[in-house]
């Protein structure tokens, strides 16, 4: 006995070791937490019902990030009997699967917005985002009326939607020759309207489509 606690006396005098040991067994349990998390990321395949953004949808996801909407309002909605309540079915890993990056968040200064599709009408939709006072006397949102003088750039959308084929996204050539026309003219209103109009509407009210 004396003889085992030894080695451990000598590991707890010696600063260097101790610190080697630490990082050691730290980088193990670091490993059994995070690894299945990889595999499992790997296996995440999209149902049916979840098909990757249309022309108009994408380019308003990219409003989305460049105008910084994640930094108040999160799409992901935790499996939490106050937040299904209010929100909807909990977000899952398979609806997201076409988000580079991903919306999931964690700051909630506005409501969640996983589930907001459908909820309120484009013109609705349009008037929060001119004027969200007009809407919800009590909104702290910022208005962004210079997304309705900006019209979208139809070639950096193709370029866009080029990339994304090749990281997984399964566009076809007809997906990117009939892009143009379905941007043609639009603004980023138009674009982030239909984009806010398409979230978690592959999911019912009550719950998950078949399959899910």
């Amino acid at each position: 006995m004396a003889n085992g606690y030894h080695y451990f006396e000598t590991i707890e005098k010696h600063a260097g070791l101790l610190g080697i040991g630490i990082a050691l067994m730290v980088s193990l349990g670091g490993l059994a937490e995070i690894t299945p998390l990889f595999v499992r990321a790997q296996q995440v395949a999209p149902p049916e019902n979840i098909l990757p953004y249309d022309a108009l949808r994408l380019a308003g996801k990219d409003v989305y990030v460049s105008e910084g909407c994640y930094l108040c309002h999160t799409q992901m909605i935790r499996a939490l009997r106050a937040e299904t309540e209010r929100y909807g079915h909990y977000s899952t890993a398979e609806e997201s699967i076409y988000d580079r990056p991903h919306q999931w968040g964690s700051k909630r200064t506005g409501p969640d917005l996983a589930r907001v599709g459908g909820k309120y009408s484009d013109e609705w939709q349009r008037l929060h985002l001119l004027d969200p006072r007009k809407t919800e006397p009590a909104s702290n949102m910022p208005a962004y009326p210079w997304l309705a003088e900006k019209t979208l750039d139809a070639d950096d959308i193709v370029a866009r939607m080029r990339v994304l084929r090749l990281l997984g996204d399964p566009y076809t050539d007809a997906d990117l020759a009939a892009a143009p026309a379905a941007v043609a003219g639009k603004t980023e209103l138009d674009a982030l309207v239909a984009y806010l109009q398409g979230l978690g509407t592959a999911f019912p009210a009550n719950g998950l489509e078949p399959g899910l």
